[in-house]
């Protein structure tokens, strides 16, 4: 495998005493494709869950597309392979298939033995918590990234929530190019034209929180109402199907050539998102769903970053 493949089981946000067992629960319903970061927190329970799926026989390591992303205070050049290091000690993996810069965002180190994951604030016994950012210019952690695959700790490179602007200039000086973009994407925030831009450019585009809102309502970054699950189109398509509303965006997001990683920790929903790759929309359902976009972007640093860390950071227009 060159690309993930096409579904997978987002870590963000599983708790950490039930994410070993549903890794393994996943990987026995078929999942092959792990998507994990530091930040999440629970890289250790992953690395649980695969070594007793290994272990009871479900599939080989070669079998895994195992995903981990490079956190905001390593972006500093020196910081770069003990970070991945410290991934793969958690992981308890020799390399990752897929290692990504998880935002264009440089913040001030954090050492692991202060802190780890370090999270968003410098200093969470502040009176003030908040981020501190740092002048680090991502392509000089680009290039410490580069060192990791002949290494031997990661296969592939990717990078994760960059618009167009900064993946051009990152191309035009790389050495080692990324083979993916994670980024939102789901029907109300299709993200058509980076999405076209990356097919031209032969990158693979990983889309996260690919239903839209469920992550978010939990965190207050979003409404119950700003559903695309409610949709009337989405529902009509479902019907039509014999699929469930999340079955059909899921392969909405798979039909336009992206990886889809929706996050669950039910093992009926694991299967169900897991089918949904078997499912066939038409040029016109797909059309109806394609009109569906707002714009409408829930994970956006811009408002995040100064709402709860105390620092004003857009990275998208």
């Amino acid at each position: 495998m060159n690309v993930p493949p096409p579904v997978g089981l987002g870590t963000w946000k599983i708790p950490n005493d039930r994410t070993a067992a549903v890794v393994r629960e996943a990987i026995a319903a078929g999942y092959r494709h792990l998507d994990c970061a530091c930040d999440y927190g629970n890289e250790r329970e992953v690395g649980q869950g695969i070594r007793q799926a290994l272990d009871d026989g479900l599939c080989t390591r070669d079998e895994l597309w195992v995903t981990s992303k490079l956190w905001n205070t390593f972006h500093r050049p020196e910081h770069v392979r003990a970070a991945c290091e410290r991934t793969l000690h958690d992981l308890g993996l020799d390399a990752v298939d897929l290692y990504h810069v998880h935002f264009p965002i440089a913040l001030e180190y954090v050492d692991f033995e202060t802190r780890y994951p370090p999270g968003w604030h410098h200093d969470p016994a502040a009176a003030e918590p908040r981020m501190q950012p740092v002048d680090v210019p991502y392509l000089e952690t680009w290039a410490a990234m580069e060192d990791l695959p002949a290494a031997g700790l990661t296969r592939h490179l990717g990078v994760c929530n960059l618009a167009t602007p900064l993946l051009r200039e990152l191309l035009a000086h790389a050495r080692i190019r990324p083979i993916d973009l994670q980024v939102e994407i789901h029907p109300y925030l299709t993200q058509a034209k980076l999405l076209r831009f990356c097919h031209e450019q032969n990158i693979h585009v990983t889309a996260f929180s690919p239903l839209g809102a469920p992550s978010y309502v939990p965190l207050g970054m979003a409404e119950e109402e700003d559903s695309v699950l409610r949709e009337p189109s989405v529902q009509t398509i479902a019907e039509e199907l014999g699929a469930t509303p999340g079955q059909v965006v899921l392969a909405w997001g798979i039909t336009r050539g992206t990886s889809v990683i929706p996050k669950t920790e039910k093992p009926e929903r694991l299967r169900e998102n897991l089918a949904a790759a078997d499912l066939t929309l038409s040029p016109e359902q797909m059309r109806k769903i394609d009109a569906l976009d707002r714009h409408r972007r829930f994970n956006d640093p811009g408002v995040f970053c100064e709402e709860a860390f105390g620092c004003f950071f857009p990275i998208f227009d």
